[in-house]
């Protein structure tokens, strides 16, 4: 049965209208990405610590802790995920490389992204100004900035006009449902109503249809808290032109990350998704893990000791670029985030930081494969038909 959903126009390309999300440290890795590009949606890779996938690469890492040879390995890892993806997909599969402004070495991941071949790059956890730069000797990429409200869509839009390019696309992503690092500043601005869908989207529309010409045309793509058919129907007649999909995705038979993983995210009720300070000095959305629990249980006493003058990194890697552990900063999480998302993604049940975004699944707590996502977000059968 065909879609029942509009084709997403992304430089030329035309696609099922379902980008789904770049999810790191390798839970969006080569074959999730691959497997959803081969059925002609947009597959992600998040290119964040990839190296942790390899294990050629990181036996020598262990001995060395050197920065530098770290994030050397990750762009090797970056590059041979980019190609296997490649295998999977196709030569006609959208492959999207998903990069955090928000990392020290998020020039070379963009740089490397498209040498590797990636069809798009998008990139959040900051504003991506620089992007056009970066990739000006890509023309054919596609540049996808994901913010989450109409400020930051301005000035983007408007200092990348500057320099000559137009977002190929634009993810415009909810504070209030999304998994991860979210889009507000402060805890008390996730609710505010100024980032909801029936307010953010005709806003946005309305900016991009004043700057007229290609402007006008630019796909716009909402993420957070898209887990079926007809939220998706409701987001297209708000004026959007796809959406982005998460956790979903992140529970697939295809995904990367370890089986106890997609278990975690699966059974968590409602009551066990909570927001907390993320050591990037951001609210984020996660599990409450055993880990998370022991962590909030003393996060007021080790916030209270955090000393700005005593660097407490345990591995000195390629992180992020402001980190509460490792700057002592007493008003961000004081845990390295690195080790505990890859403890995640190795299904360390009691060490690991699991990520999860606010909604119900589409299937509950089974894990079904990608098609059968594709094929409920579509339209093309009921959730209850999908057979098991």
């Amino acid at each position: 049965m065909a879609s029942k959903l509009p084709v997403l126009e992304i430089k030329g390309r035309s696609l099922l209208p379902i980008i789904q999300g770049g999810m790191g440290v390798g839970v969006s890795a080569h074959r999730l990405a691959g497997t959803v590009a081969a059925e002609g949606a947009v597959g992600t890779i998040a290119s964040v610590e990839l190296r942790r996938l390899h294990e050629d690469l990181m036996r020598p890492l262990r001995r060395l802790r050197d920065p530098d040879a770290t994030a050397r390995a990750n762009l090797v890892a970056l590059d041979r995920e980019v190609q296997e993806a490649r295998q999977i997909a196709g030569k006609d599969g959208f492959i999207a490389v998903n990069v955090m402004r928000a990392i020290t070495h998020y020039r070379e991941h963009v740089l490397q992204a498209l040498k590797s071949g990636a069809d798009a790059i998008v990139m959040g956890a900051g504003l991506p100004l620089d992007l056009p730069e970066l990739a000006v000797d890509y023309p054919r990429a596609a540049l996808i900035p994901i913010l989450s409200e109409l400020r930051g869509v301005q000035a983007v839009v408007r200092r990348w006009m500057r320099r000559g390019r137009l977002p190929d696309a634009i993810v415009i992503e909810h504070p209030r449902y999304a998994g991860g690092h979210l889009g507000a500043t402060q805890m008390a601005e996730i609710n505010d109503p100024r980032f909801d869908f029936a307010t953010v989207l005709p806003a946005i529309r309305d900016f991009l249809y004043s700057l007229g010409g290609a402007a006008a045309r630019i796909p716009i793509i909402p993420a957070g808290g898209i887990n079926s058919f007809q939220r998706i129907k409701d987001l297209l007649a708000l004026g959007a032109s796809g959406v982005q999909v998460g956790t979903p995705f992140a529970v697939t038979q295809e995904g990367d990350a370890h089986d106890n993983f997609k278990r975690v995210l699966a059974e968590a009720e409602p009551a066990d998704i909570m927001t907390f300070m993320s050591a990037a000095g951001l609210p984020a959305r996660a599990v409450m893990s055993p880990w998370l629990r022991r962590y909030l249980s003393h996060e007021e006493e080790l916030m209270t000791r955090a000393d700005p003058q005593c660097a407490r990194c345990p591995s000195r890697t390629e992180c992020l670029t402001h980190c509460g552990f490792k700057d002592g900063n007493p008003a961000a999480g004081q845990f390295c985030i690195e080790t505990q998302l890859a403890a995640a993604q190795r299904g360390n049940v009691q060490q690991g930081l699991f990520f999860r975004g606010a909604a119900a699944l589409p299937f509950g707590k089974q894990i079904r494969s990608v098609q059968d996502l594709l094929r409920f977000l579509q339209g093309e059968i009921p959730a209850r038909d999908v057979p098991a």
